[in-house]
This record gives C-alpha cells, sequence and structure tokens, in this order.
C-alpha cells in the first residue's frame, strides 16, 4: 500500500503566479509564463493590428506604376496615325465610290489609339484627337474626290491633287451632303474616347 508524500515543512513560499497556477511552484513543474507574454508567433495584446509580429513576415508594398504623360510623343504619333488613316480613308472612298461609317470609326479609333497609348494621360491629347480625326475625315475625302475625279477625266492622281487641289475642294463641296458631316462627328467622338481610355 503506497503512503502519500507530506507537504513540505517550513515557512511558505512567496510566490506571485501562486493564483494564477495551482501547479506554480512545486517540484518537477514548468514555471508559468511572464503575464502579458505573447506566445512564439502571435501577436501580443494590446498590438496594433498590421504591424509585423515574429514568425509573420509582411510582403513588401510594390509601388504604384508611374502615370504615364509625354504631351509630345503623344502629338507626334496622333499626327502620324492622323496621315495614315486619311489615306487608308481616302482610298476605301476611291475604290468604292461611297462614303463608309465604320471606315470613319476606324479613323477616330486609330488616332485616339496612337495618342492615348503614347501620350499617357495628358488631357490635351483627347482634345487635339478630336481635331485631327476631323482633319484626317476631310483629308481622306479629298483624297477620294480626287481618286475618283482622275479616273473620269484622264489625268494621274498625283497631278489633279497637288496641281488642281482647288479643283478637287469644289468637287467635294459639291458633293457634300448631310451626312458628311456625319461622318466628322462620328470620328471626333470616337477619337476622343479612344484616346482617354488608351491614356489610363
Amino acid at each position: 500500500m503506497s503512503q502519500s508524500t507530506p507537504p513540505p515543512s517550513g515557512p511558505p513560499v512567496d510566490n506571485p503566479y501562486a493564483g494564477q497556477n495551482p501547479y506554480a511552484g512545486q517540484p518537477g513543474q514548468p514555471p508559468a509564463p511572464e503575464q502579458g507574454a505573447g506566445q512564439a508567433g502571435f501577436p501580443q495584446q494590446g498590438a496594433p493590428l498590421g504591424s509585423p509580429q515574429p514568425g509573420f513576415p509582411m510582403a513588401p508594398v510594390a509601388p504604384a506604376a508611374p502615370v504615364r504623360n509625354n504631351l509630345g510623343l503623344g502629338l507626334a504619333a496622333a499626327v502620324g496615325a492622323a496621315l495614315v488613316a486619311a489615306g487608308v480613308y481616302g482610298a476605301i472612298i476611291g475604290l468604292t465610290k461611297h462614303e463608309i461609317g465604320w471606315a470613319a470609326v476606324g479613323v477616330g479609333f486609330l488616332i485616339g489609339l496612337a495618342a492615348g497609348r503614347f501620350g499617357g494621360r495628358n488631357p490635351i491629347l483627347p482634345i487635339v484627337s478630336v481635331v485631327l480625326s476631323a482633319g484626317s475625315v476631310y483629308l481622306g475625302q479629298l483624297v477620294g474626290e480626287a481618286m475618283i475625279g482622275s479616273k473620269e477625266v484622264g489625268i494621274g492622281f498625283n497631278e489633279l491633287f497637288f496641281d488642281h487641289f482647288d479643283v478637287v475642294q469644289e468637287a467635294w463641296k459639291a458633293e457634300a451632303d448631310p451626312l458628311t458631316f456625319v461622318f466628322f462627328a462620328i470620328a471626333a467622338y470616337v477619337a476622343f474616347s479612344s484616346a482617354r481610355k488608351a491614356g489610363q
């Protein structure tokens, strides 16, 4: 029959943790953790949220991308796109002998895309794109008119367009109708919206 171990004799030991852990201070028991100390890897009480804690490394935040804003490059790209679009638009008119709405949409989209993609968010570029798109549509219609006229009168396109440009303009005025100016508005609207979206 086993006998219980008698309690140790002597004066009571002053144990500050006796009220928290009934086994603290007895032989064979680990010391109680200090009050207020957090466990490894977990934030301590009262620590602000989001503050780095041991065992939980926080990933670095990537810096924001710089805003593109290059007015000169955007203007150069828009002017180049306007000239190319005018040539293509004029060739379509010269070959089909009709003004096509989707071609005017393409003119505005190409100019606005070039301005916004190369110039960024500069607020002047959408306005410039509107002006260039209207000029591109007008130039394209003159090119188409010269192509059609050169076939009718039997002279070369370059001679009619460059040596008799006033005749081409008069022919354009004679054949212009309300739909002609609708194409100007379509190209201008598409150019403005495309430049803003491409610059974001």
